[in-house]
């Protein structure tokens, strides 16, 4: 799929960006929904100048129609339910068996493309899909633990994997009319307040954390989302939310390496050859003519 080289290595560090939200969350030693509150609000907090010292995107604020605020406020709502499914899946199971399901999205994006946009593949994208999802499996197979507690945790990333799904689609129709900064400062902070409001329902602190864990909710919301996150709500106005959800599967090999440099986590010789096998299925994907959509 051909575009600008410059938009493919901003996907691509936004992939790599990506990959340490998974190391982040295992670090903070804190409850699901209070991590994920720091991560989206102080990633809001980050953007805000960006957002106020631009007259455009003042100007774009100020002239929001209902239907974009609801867009914008759905796509905090569903960004929130995923951080909180995801971040609680680590709980319950491993960090490569959360992080191979919850990449498995590109399934949900092909399918909603195909259902709702029309979307149609070239053979070889599929191909370049599902061998690159093979190679998700193969990293994590090793560690998918056979137990109720596990299983709870791998369903919780299937559903997150579904949801952020969604997110992105509703990203790629604002993104026509909107700026990137005024619709990502829109969903981070409506999905901070969502979460906020969960976290008070369930009693958890908003304070007296380690020094440790309020390093980790600052780097989940620079490098994970400011620099992760944000860059795939700016892509969305050129490349398809379908294709940019295909991209994150390489989160896996990020979050891999970066499990065995931090967490200690070995990288098993089948792990090695899942990260091979990923890599020759993003090739596939990216090589392939692109999506045409029936009219």
């Amino acid at each position: 799929m051909k575009t600008n080289i410059g938009l493919y290595l901003a996907l691509l560090f936004g992939v790599f960006s990506l990959s340490t939200s998974a190391i982040f969350v295992r670090l903070a030693n804190a409850p699901s929904a209070i991590t994920a509150f720091f991560r989206l609000f102080f990633a809001a907090l980050i953007l805000l100048p960006f957002l106020l010292s631009s007259k455009q995107n003042k100007r774009q604020l100020l002239s929001l129609s209902k239907k974009q605020w609801t867009f914008g406020i759905l796509s905090g709502l569903l960004l929130s339910a995923h951080y909180m499914l995801w971040f609680e899946s680590l709980r319950h199971t491993s960090v490569a068996s959360s992080t191979v399901i919850v990449t498995l999205q590109p399934l949900f994006s092909i399918a909603i493309g195909y259902v709702f946009l029309k979307e149609r593949f070239h053979k070889l994208a599929i191909g370049g899909c599902v061998i690159a999802i093979m190679g998700c499996f193969m990293i994590g197979w090793g560690d998918f633990q056979i137990s109720s507690q596990a299983l709870f945790g791998d369903l919780l990333a299937l559903l997150a994997a579904s949801i952020i799904s969604l997110y992105f689609f509703i990203g790629q129709a604002v993104r026509k009319e909107l700026s990137a900064v005024p619709y990502s400062v829109i969903s981070y902070l409506s999905s901070s307040a969502f979460l906020g409001c969960y976290a008070i329902i369930e009693g958890n602190p908003f304070t007296g954390y380690s020094g440790a864990t309020w390093m980790a909710f600052g780097g989940l919301a620079l490098i994970s989302t400011v620099f992760g996150q944000f860059i795939f709500n700016w892509l969305l106005k050129w490349i398809p939310a379908t294709v940019i959800s295909m991209s994150i599967l390489g989160e896996t090999i990020g979050t891999c390496i970066l499990a065995y440099f931090i967490l200690n986590e070995a990288i098993s010789l089948q792990q090695g050859i899942g990260i091979a096998t990923i890599m020759s299925g993003l090739v596939l994907f990216f090589l392939s003519p692109p999506i045409h959509r029936n009219q």
